[in-house]
């Protein structure tokens, strides 16, 4: 029995590949590579394992990034830094907050890789600035090939706009440029709101706001808002004490034991729910923003997530809450939203369209196939488009329809790698062997 060598972070898929290595630069990437296929063996990059679907599973050579991880160079008057691919989001927020910079958006969590966030497409909430792989102004990769090779919007356009999102089917990712801007602080407001409230206010909320989100607990009417916006400051940053209770024990040493709790008597989750929604009371601060965008997630969980039409919100959330009615589903876990404006990012989730993200969530243990597969159709009636790192079940059929620019993508992956040696089951299902 060959030896399991990485897991998801949401123990949803485990590799045992036949070889590991961790190459410490482009060149020894390149070398793997090479000596991978003088032995017929596709290859794999994994990250930190925050993708819940089998994307960066392999039974031939996985390659991991832990000694890619270095930082080439941070020019802020350039407005731009490049990054290796292995360093975590968060240690990357560390390294440009010292040099006064920082992202202009990212997502709730910052564990993740640099290569294996954007390479899923990872994405924050945004009235104005898109995901992370909007941000990427050029990548250096290693092709099927062997080669090294670099590209941006003036180099190798094309091969750039398919992999910025590329899943790694286009070449394993060794560095990352990416535009930066000045450091900047955000005032985040958080409170209560009940959910048609929030729906019938929702063009009002979007646009006053840079980034606006909200939770919705199943089985009730209520939500839990965030709004963020950069302030010139004074920072205000939440206190320890407030800090700890509200981000360490709420959300999660106790969140932990509710769920627990939750999946051995799932009969009182609604009641569950709503002591939950009202114990997250409103609050305002101040503080740089990488401490704004992103919160510890102990709490495992896994996910569906799929970007829908912005304008089909609303029914969209109504529609899941006449299902959660329908069936027998208890649900502890809160429905998130965000936003993202219509990118040019090929593969992106929201190439082309204003976007809502709906992500239901599972406590890890808990069934959640039936409960997805209830959600799916709902979002697949409004042309959505599964989170490239999360559960679903759609395949290349449905993917290149509601993608305008899928088959130019599949074009430079053909150019590329025609053997498939970045190729996995994952990418056999929706990108087609």
């Amino acid at each position: 029995m060959a030896h399991v060598a990485w897991h998801t972070w949401g123990g949803t898929h485990r590799a045992a590949p036949r070889r590991t290595a961790a190459p410490n630069s482009a060149e020894e990437v390149a070398a793997a590579v090479r000596s991978a296929a003088a032995d017929s063996l596709r290859v794999r990059m994994v990250g930190s394992g925050h993708s819940f679907t089998d994307v960066a599973v392999t039974d031939g050579l996985l390659l991991s990034p832990v000694a890619l991880a270095g930082i080439r160079s941070v020019d802020v008057a350039a407005g731009t830094a490049t990054v290796e691919a292995g360093l975590p989001l968060c240690d990357f927020n560390a390294v440009l907050d010292a040099h006064g910079a920082a992202l202009a958006n990212m997502g709730d969590i910052a564990v993740q890789t640099m290569a294996g966030a954007i390479q899923t497409g990872t994405h924050g909430t945004g009235r104005d600035a898109g995901g992370l792989a909007t941000l990427v102004r050029g990548m250096e990769l290693v092709l099927a090939d062997g080669s090294v090779v670099e590209c941006s919007a003036e180099r190798t356009p094309d091969l750039f706009e398919a992999a910025r999102v590329g899943l790694g089917a286009f070449g394993v990712v060794t560095a990352l440029t990416m535009a930066v801007e000045p450091a900047f602080l955000l005032r985040a407001r958080e409170e209560p709101m009940p959910l048609e409230e929030v729906l019938a206010r929702l063009p009002e909320l979007r646009a006053g706001n840079e980034h606006f989100e909200f939770y919705w607990f199943p089985h009730t009417g209520a939500t839990t808002t965030k709004r963020n916006n950069r302030t010139p400051g004074p920072a205000r940053p939440l206190s320890p004490a407030r800090a700890w209770l509200d981000d360490e024990f709420l959300a999660n040493s106790l969140f932990e034991v509710v769920n627990r709790a939750a999946r051995r008597l799932p009969a009182a989750i609604p009641v569950i729910n709503q002591v939950s929604a009202r114990a997250l009371t409103a609050r305002e601060y101040v503080d740089v923003a990488h401490r704004v965008f992103a919160s510890p997630r102990r709490v495992r969980f896994v996910e569906m997530e799929y970007a829908i039409p912005a304008t089909e919100l609303p029914d969209v959330l109504r529609a899941v809450r006449a299902m959660l009615r329908r069936r027998d589903h208890r649900i502890s876990f809160p429905l998130e939203v965000r936003f993202a404006p219509a990118d040019d990012v090929w593969l992106s989730t929201a190439y082309g369209r204003d976007t809502a993200y709906v992500a239901a969530h599972v406590y890890r243990g808990s069934p959640y196939r039936d409960y997805f597969a209830d959600l799916e159709p709902l979002f697949t009636a409004v042309d959505g488009r599964p989170h490239w790192g999360k559960v679903h079940t759609r395949d290349r059929g449905y993917l290149e329809r509601v993608y305008p620019m899928f088959g130019a993508a599949m074009a430079v992956r053909e150019r590329v790698d025609p053997g498939r040696r970045f190729a996995n089951r994952y990418l056999d299902t929706v990108l087609g062997a």
